[in-house]
């Protein structure tokens, strides 16, 4: 059964949102405080997180940012935060998803969904190797001029869907479809984000970046010549 980590101090929220994954079919460990939910993650290794952000103690950034010290997991923010530089500050600090309560039950459990699915790396087989990269899916990393770094499950599918795509324009709606599962294109921003977050762990620069902005398109995997 899939672990779900839920993290909410609001006690009847979390006790319905508990409710909702155990009936969806989840199994839910919860915390009530960054703290517990640090020391859970550690224990139980959950295949996801759902993080609120205000929280006794330490808050829900600092989870966020020790999360991403320790592991590649899914995070998705649901937060009453709600204005754009809130959702910004998610996404670049490293949260795949951020939904602002209120919030559909229905949208919650399909963006969880959609997050498990791309997380899944029994769905990638065999190194893939293109002009100056290789990926490697057994340790979702990536090889760009000899330097390996992991990746997150986001990070990676966005990867594989440019290399694959090389010298093509790919949209940032076709990525939104393809990578996040999100086909009505309602979260634009974080595919900005995304290609930021893979350009600072390839230790890319201004002349060897394999990853091209097309304003006003969406992005183009150039690689190196063969």
């Amino acid at each position: 059964m899939t672990c779900l980590l839920l993290v909410e101090d609001d006690p009847d929220l979390g006790l319905a949102l508990r409710v909702l994954f155990t009936r969806a079919g989840y199994e839910v460990v919860a915390a009530d405080d960054g703290q517990a939910a640090l020391r859970l993650l550690f224990a139980r290794r959950p295949a996801l997180m759902v993080l609120d952000l205000v929280l006794p103690g330490l808050d829900g950034w600092d989870v966020l940012d020790r999360t991403r010290d320790l592991t590649d997991l899914p995070v998705l923010i649901l937060s009453g935060r709600t204005s754009p530089a809130e959702r910004v500050r998610g996404l670049r600090s490293g949260a795949d998803d951020y939904l602002c309560k209120p919030f559909d039950h229905l949208e919650l459990l399909a963006r969880v969904e959609a997050l498990l699915r791309r997380s899944n790396p029994e769905q990638w087989r065999g190194d893939y190797v293109e002009a100056g990269l290789r990926l490697v899916p057994e340790r979702r990393s990536a090889v760009w001029q000899g330097h390996e770094t992991r990746l997150s499950a986001i990070e990676y599918r966005l990867l594989e869907v440019l290399v694959r795509n090389r010298g093509r324009v790919v949209t940032t709606e076709q990525l939104l479809d393809l990578v996040w599962d999100d086909p009505e294109a309602t979260g634009r921003e974080r595919v900005k984000f995304a290609v930021l977050r893979l350009r600072r762990k390839l230790a890319v620069g201004d002349d060897d970046d394999p990853l091209e902005s097309v304003r006003g398109m969406g992005y183009r995997y150039r690689g190196e010549e063969s």
